[in-house]
């Protein structure tokens, strides 16, 4: 085996992610006999790359084929190999909804995050990068907007603790922030049109649409059920 691969792939195996600046994931980006010798010998172990130009890591997750071989074809959350709760769960998918969507809308607009929104030349300017264009979300606003519905305080300060450890999101004082993997193992182009048209769609209180929603349009309103509902429904698109 090239040793180059065996390395990323134990680096990838053992860290969990990779910056995409790093030299050996830059490589495999752009390498295209490379990446297919790395998937391939990620693929004989019933493994895939995940990355997407919108994040700024890479990382690993199980090939949809294996996935009912070691979760069980039956089970509830058959491919949630993190343990998160139902509620945890659902409240992964609140602050995708909340951080990701509105992060992709200023990187495909080719705006940071202090950016004067007048900029009539901001689309000439690179695509951004992630830790530039994502904005965190107040853990108070939060809490006062979906802690209702997702377990009131208690349950949603063990939740958010578990989604901090898992790299799916970063604490800073108030502020909840995206974590290396929040953009990575969930399935954008299909969640955001489930998601905001189904079960937030009261959230944005905004007629069905298939762009993102920026997070300064969206009210105060608590989810109902339908959210857990789309969360199951959901759960076959996403990687966790």
């Amino acid at each position: 085996m090239n040793d180059d691969s065996q390395i990323l792939i134990a680096r990838l195996l053992t860290h969990q992610t990779l910056r995409r600046d790093d030299k050996m994931v830059k490589r495999v980006l752009s390498d295209e006999l490379f990446r297919a010798e790395v998937d391939k010998r990620l693929l004989e172990s019933g493994l895939k790359m995940l990355d997407n130009v919108y994040a700024d890591h890479v990382t690993l997750a199980l090939h949809r084929a294996v996935e009912p071989k070691v979760f069980g074809a039956k089970d509830i959350w058959q491919n949630n190999n993190f343990g998160l709760t139902r509620d945890g769960v659902a409240l992964l998918v609140v602050l995708w909804a909340q951080i990701i969507l509105p992060k992709r809308e200023r990187q495909e607009t080719h705006q940071n995050a202090d950016d004067d929104q007048d900029d009539m030349f901001d689309k000439d300017k690179p695509m951004p990068r992630a830790e530039d264009t994502s904005i965190g979300i107040s853990y108070t606003a939060l809490l006062s907007d979906f802690g209702d519905k997702l377990g009131k305080k208690t349950r949603m300060d063990m939740n958010l603790g578990s989604l901090s450890k898992l790299g799916f999101i970063e604490r800073r004082g108030d502020l909840i922030l995206e974590g290396p993997l929040l953009d990575l193992m969930m399935d954008t182009d299909v969640l955001k049109e489930r998601i905001i048209n189904g079960a937030l769609a009261d959230v944005f209180k905004r007629a069905p649409i298939t762009v993102a929603v920026p997070r300064k349009s969206v009210d105060a309103v608590a989810v109902d059920e339908p959210l857990a509902d789309a969360v199951a429904d959901a759960d076959d698109d996403t990687t966790i």
